[in-house]
C-alpha cells in the first residue's frame, strides 16, 4: 500500500479505558491525522476485536492500527482489516497464532516483576491500588497515578484467555515502542516479542503508562508508520 496513512486507530490495554491516549492524540490530530479513540469492554479478545473493527470499518482509508498493553492481542486480530496499513505496539503483547495474553506472562523469566494483579472477583481481574503507581505508571506525577488507581477498569479473564486466530504482523507492518522502566511487560519480553514480528524498534525511558508519559514519541513513531515509505 503506497498511500500515506492520515487515519490512526488507537486501542487501550486492560485496567484502564481511552482517555489515557489524549495526549498522543492531541498530537496527531494537531498533524491533521483523523484518530478515533476504541473503547475496549475489555471482557473477552472477541468482544474487543468486535469493537476495534466497528472503528475500522468507519474509516475512509489506510490506517495505522496502535495498541497499548493487551491492545496488543486486539491489534494482532483485528489488524487483518482491509484497511489496516501498519500496526504499532506501544509496550504491547504481540501474540503469534493460538497464542493469548495468559500464554505469554506464563513463564516469567528469572527475577522480572510480577506485576501485583489480585486474585479474581466475579471473572475481573484488578491491580491492588497500593501497587498500582510503582508497577504502571512510576513515571507519572502522583496525581495522575492516584486517579489511574482510582479509576481502574475491571480486566475480564476471558480477556486475558483469548488467542490469536491469524497475528496480523506476519502480513503488515509493524512497529514497537519499548518501553525500558516496564515493571508490567518486562522489556526483553518486549523486544522478542518486536523482534518476532520482524517489527521496527524505538526504545525509551518509560513506564508501562508509555501511551500517558511519552506521547510525543508515541505519536512520533505512529507518523513513520504512516509514511509509505517505512511501509514497503
Amino acid at each position: 500500500m503506497s498511500t500515506e496513512a492520515r487515519n490512526v486507530v488507537l486501542v487501550h490495554g486492560g485496567f484502564v479505558d481511552g482517555s489515557g491516549w489524549k495526549g498522543v492524540y492531541d498530537l496527531l490530530t494537531a498533524d491533521g491525522y483523523t484518530v478515533t479513540v476504541v473503547q475496549n469492554p475489555t471482557l473477552s479478545l472477541d468482544g474487543d476485536v468486535a469493537a476495534t473493527k466497528l472503528i475500522l470499518d468507519a474509516q475512509d482509508g489506510p490506517t495505522v492500527l496502535v495498541g497499548h498493553s493487551y491492545g496488543g492481542a486486539v491489534i494482532s486480530e483485528a489488524g487483518n482489516h482491509e484497511k489496516v496499513s501498519a500496526l504499532v505496539y506501544i509496550a504491547a503483547f504481540a501474540p503469534d497464532k493460538d497464542e493469548s495474553v495468559n500464554t505469554l506472562i506464563a513463564d516469567p523469566p528469572p527475577g522480572a516483576p510480577v506485576p501485583p494483579i489480585l486474585p479474581p472477583r466475579d471473572g475481573f481481574l484488578f491491580l491492588d491500588r497500593e501497587k498500582f503507581a510503582a508497577s504502571f505508571a512510576a513515571d507519572l506525577p502522583a496525581d495522575e497515578e492516584r486517579f489511574l488507581a482510582d479509576s481502574q477498569v475491571p480486566w475480564g479473564v476471558d480477556a486475558l484467555g483469548g488467542t490469536v486466530t491469524r497475528p496480523a504482523w506476519r502480513a503488515k507492518p509493524s512497529f514497537y515502542l519499548v518501553a525500558t522502566d516496564d515493571h508490567m511487560i518486562p522489556p526483553p519480553a518486549q523486544r522478542a516479542m518486536a523482534d518476532r514480528a520482524g517489527a521496527t524498534v524505538n526504545e525509551t525511558s518509560a513506564s508501562h503508562a508509555v501511551y500517558v508519559s511519552k506521547p510525543a514519541e508515541v505519536a512520533a513513531l505512529v507518523r513513520k508508520a504512516a509514511s509509505p515509505g517505512t511501509r514497503a
